[in-house]
């Protein structure tokens, strides 16, 4: 019997007690290797590479992303442990407890659970089906409607975020009408998210990446912006991966392998959306009443407060969200859409749904922070380091970090240690320091675009009411096919330019 056989028939047939035993077998395993490993967590060399490995299988064999990343955290804490004077359990909590206090993790439960408030709030108020019917009028057919969602996704630029909850939530009921499969619709709201933001200079992305080329030495203080846009043109997966979508809509880059699947489901009468993503659907599977006569202004205008508060505030999103929600609060029982009480509780709604999402995002930030404290990324880097020349040095970057992210899931995360390392890597090699940063950061949006579990895909899949494996698995190959094409890219311009 096929491997693959045996693996689909294993997640169809759930076996709690077989699933323990493994589970159990593979802890001990752990820990028993464990026991003839350095103490220094930063010795432990390729065995840093064993938490990676497990979580990376444990996904393709069981597709329960949760559970994957919580042990494969344990493990990592295993290995983290070994020299350490305080126990496995009091590290785990520790480390725990830190990543739920941390400011990046605040600043997403707030941002993020209010998100789904604003986008919920829209939807109760009749922004959404307005938005939608004024599409459908736009665009009569299926490839019309993803090309207004990829036009769409260019204009919300200022964030990844935003554009990711905006865009997959008021353009899921939109598609539908056509029998787009949530898959291909996840696809094109994830393409015009992160691979735009590397490409602007007035977004989240660029002042966050200005700020890390100033503190590490390459760019002057004051200076960073100007550095970052000089990364835009080598920048080469943000510019494959965005312009790939109009060609597969259009049918010039034609459908294939799972997202092929997808959409044949869907035309041979099947579900819109694959099974289990009611689970992390934002609009929480309930049916609002809706306002008889609905205006699109009640979408437009938070959408445009939204993104206006954002700029003005120097590109915080944070205050962006809650002036939106103070704003929608005053209009929407002006119009006498909702009362005060039913406010609060649609708000609450919306940042119900979130909860799962966010979830996921905490336990990839706990197996991202284990990851640091092993010397995963290091390790990769340093080994990778010694194949270098100045030629080859940009692919090499590219491909490297591309895999790490992948595996590490935090594309902002993996900026930090790896941009310390790179920009002294590239001066010492001879190599263009420009190239070997634009690799960095386009190493980072290609993990993160086809990483089960990266910030990108976990806020897409509720936001389409597609569940984060098959988002990730059918996403894959079409985002392995525009790292192709930057990996060529890469390969060209070390030879040119570097």
């Amino acid at each position: 019997m096929a491997l693959s056989v045996i693996l689909k028939d294993e997640v169809a047939s759930f076996n709690a007690r077989r699933s323990l035993l493994a589970v159990l077998l593979v802890i001990g395993a752990t820990w028993g290797m464990s026991l003839f490993l350095p103490e220094d967590p930063a010795d432990l060399g390729a065995f840093s590479l064993i938490p990676a490995f497990f979580l990376i299988i444990y996904i393709f064999i069981t597709r329960r992303i949760l559970e994957a990343l919580t042990l494969a955290s344990l493990m990592g804490f295993m290995l983290a442990s070994k020299g350490s004077d305080d126990s496995l359990l009091s590290i785990f909590s520790e480390t725990l407890l830190d990543v739920m206090m941390s400011e990046d993790i605040a600043w997403l439960f707030i941002v993020c659970g209010l998100m789904g408030s604003i986008i919920t709030l829209i939807e109760r108020a009749g922004g959404a089906v307005a938005f939608g019917n004024w599409v459908a009028k736009t665009a009569k057919t299926k490839r019309g409607t993803l090309m207004w969602t990829w036009v769409l996704g260019l204009i919300l630029f200022v964030d990844d975020y935003l554009n990711s909850l905006t865009l997959g939530s008021c353009m899921a009921p939109v598609t539908d009408k056509f029998k787009v499969s949530r898959e291909y619709l996840s696809y094109v709201v994830s393409s015009t998210a992160a691979p735009v933001c590397v490409l602007v200079p007035i977004t989240t992305w660029s002042i966050f990446c200005s700020r890390l080329l100033e503190s590490n030495g390459w760019a002057p203080e004051g200076e960073g912006l100007l550095y970052f846009i000089k990364t835009i043109p080598y920048n080469y997966y943000g510019w494959t991966a965005t312009f790939l979508v109009p060609l597969v809509v259009m049918g010039v880059v034609p459908l294939f392998g799972p997202m092929r699947k997808a959409e044949r489901r869907v035309a041979e009468g099947g579900p819109l959306a694959p099974p289990g993503s009611e689970k992390i659907d934002i609009r929480g599977g309930v049916r609002m009443i809706i306002p008889e006569n609905p205006r699109i202004l009640n979408f437009i205008i938070p959408m445009v407060i939204l993104i206006g508060a954002t700029i003005y505030f120097d590109l915080d999103m944070q205050i962006g969200v809650l002036v939106t929600v103070g704003y929608m609060f005053i209009a929407y029982l002006a119009q006498n859409l909702m009362s005060a009480e039913d406010f609060s509780d649609i708000t609450l709604q919306g940042i119900k749904n979130m909860i799962l999402p966010l979830m996921l995002m905490v336990l990839a930030f706990l197996f991202a922070e284990v990851n640091a404290v092993i010397g995963f990324t290091a390790y990769v880097i340093d080994s990778a380091s010694q194949l270098m020349t100045p030629a080859l040095m940009p692919l090499i970057i590219f491909l490297v970090l591309a895999v790490t992210e992948f595996i590490t899931g935090t594309n902002w995360g993996m900026y930090i240690i790896a941009l310390p390392i790179v920009i002294p890597l590239s001066m010492q090699v001879g190599g263009s320091t420009t190239l070997a940063v634009s690799a960095v950061l386009s190493a980072g949006v290609l993990g993160s675009h086809v990483c089960f579990y990266s910030d990108c895909t976990i806020l897409t899949s509720p936001a389409t009411g597609c569940n984060n494996f098959n988002h990730a698995f059918t996403q894959m190959p079409l985002g392995l096919l525009a790292g192709v094409f930057a990996a060529i890219g890469f390969l060209i311009a070390g030879f040119v330019v570097g």
